[in-house]
């Protein structure tokens, strides 16, 4: 689904393989984070974890390499545990149980040892644990190395490259100079670049082009000329008087359309790079929505901290009702607590709200294509194929219109949220 649609995020862009081939041809060739997730390297890691961890008289009761290794080779071809290095195995196996009670890991965390055992002695157990822990840390670190593996491992075969460079036929790997991956879709640490990240950098850098192009012509007090400006033009004017002056009112409407304006065209742009063959739409990933229902969600409390003080913008959030004080010492603290949590989850619906129509209209193309490819077998190829490629056209084209409506919901539900701010409930 990931491969077709594009929903999830990633570390790489995705064309038809023909045109993007993988040639490498040694091992070196190949991303460190691919390297680590390779059998060979793993146990060549498991290895020199073993051995330090066997070299060090700090551990007790360590079974033999053999075994450790056999238990470790059984537990990652389980499919939750694919791929998933040693390290993790000993902090997470019930084999690795005897390693865990010595560091105070999982269940031995918060466990006590026995009914009998004090408080007292399970804080002490706790404390003794730390420095095991500092120890097992410098020993993952000292173990992970993908240099010295590639000196002194034995070269991979040719079929094995083969095979890893049929996997990576298509897929442009994104550069990252700040982090270190754990695979295509997950970060292992520092500040990793992903897809969606160059995609939101591209819409911002075709609105600021386009902004200061449009602010130059119109700047002198001309009137925009061409096709281009004039749209984007009519874009800010319906902006201005269909959405921030109704929603806001018009004495404080117009100070809040620059962000309203580049709130829509850039929720439009992300919506519409997603009808991009193997491209994707960055709105349709809950850290992107969730990003733009913060700005709502900051322009709401800065404005409504401007408009009446920071504390008279909470207290506006509790209505005037004009209750008697005994009913109001017992109800105001009451409807204060409901209207703050309201307006958290107004803002996370906003994003929420984003998100689920946009990865709607994928999930429905990928029913499509799967009920093509389940019923040609027992049906027409032909009729198959046209009833699948009309769906597909008329389904891509409400995306379309989708893309322009949750742009222009997300604009409108921020400008309310920003009226309700800056006016007395």
């Amino acid at each position: 689904m990931t491969a077709l649609l594009h929903i999830k995020d990633s570390y790489y862009f995705e064309v038809p393989k023909f045109l993007y081939r993988s040639d490498r041809s040694d091992r070196g060739d190949f991303p460190d984070y691919w390297v680590r997730l390779d059998d060979e390297y793993q146990d060549w890691e498991a290895v020199r974890q073993i051995e330090a961890i066997s070299g060090n008289a700090a551990f007790e009761n360590i079974p033999n390499q053999a075994e450790l290794l056999d238990a470790y080779h059984g537990w990652r071809h389980e499919g939750k545990n694919f791929a998933k290095p040693f390290d993790r195995f000993l902090e997470e196996s019930t084999e690795g149980g005897w390693f865990q009670q010595q560091l105070a890991l999982g269940k031995y965390a918060k466990q006590l040892k026995s009914e009998s055992e004090s408080l007292e002695s399970y804080k002490a157990r706790q404390q003794d644990a730390k420095p095991l822990q500092s120890i097992w840390t410098q020993i993952k670190t000292d173990a992970e190395d993908v240099a010295a593996f590639n000196q002194e491992a034995p070269a991979w075969s040719a079929d094995k490259i083969d095979d890893y460079n049929s996997h990576l036929n298509g897929k442009i790997l994104i550069p990252q100079p700040f982090g270190q991956l754990k695979n295509n879709y997950e970060p292992e640490s520092g500040f990793c670049i992903s897809k969606f990240m160059i995609l939101e950098l591209a819409v911002a850098a075709i609105l600021v082009f386009l902004f200061s192009k449009l602010a130059s012509y119109v700047s002198n007090g001309r009137p925009a000329k061409g096709k281009l400006w004039n749209m984007l033009e009519t874009f800010l004017l319906f902006i201005r008087d269909e959405v921030a002056r109704p929603a806001i009112g018009k004495h404080d409407a117009d100070r809040f359309v620059p962000l309203l304006w580049t709130i829509f065209l850039f929720v439009l742009g992300c919506n519409l790079f997603g009808m991009l063959p193997w491209v994707g739409a960055p709105t349709g990933s809950f850290s992107v929505t969730l990003g733009l229902a913060l700005v709502t969600f900051a322009t709401v409390i800065v404005a409504g901290s401007i408009r009446f003080g920071v504390v008279g913008f909470w207290k506006n959030q509790v209505p005037s009702m004009g209750l008697p004080l005994p009913l109001a010492v017992v109800l105001v603290p009451m409807i204060f607590a409901i209207e703050v949590l309201s307006l958290l989850i107004k803002h996370a619906v906003l994003g929420i709200r984003l998100l689920a129509n946009m990865v709607a209209g994928h999930l429905v193309l990928l029913a499509i294509l799967g009920m093509a490819v389940a019923a040609a077998p027992n049906t027409n190829w032909a009729l198959t194929a046209v009833i699948t490629v009309v769906s597909s056209v008329l389904f891509s084209c409400l995306e379309l219109f989708v893309a322009f409506l949750q742009a222009y919901v997300f604009t409108f539900l921020s400008a309310l949220f920003i009226g309700s701010a800056v006016h007395h409930h």
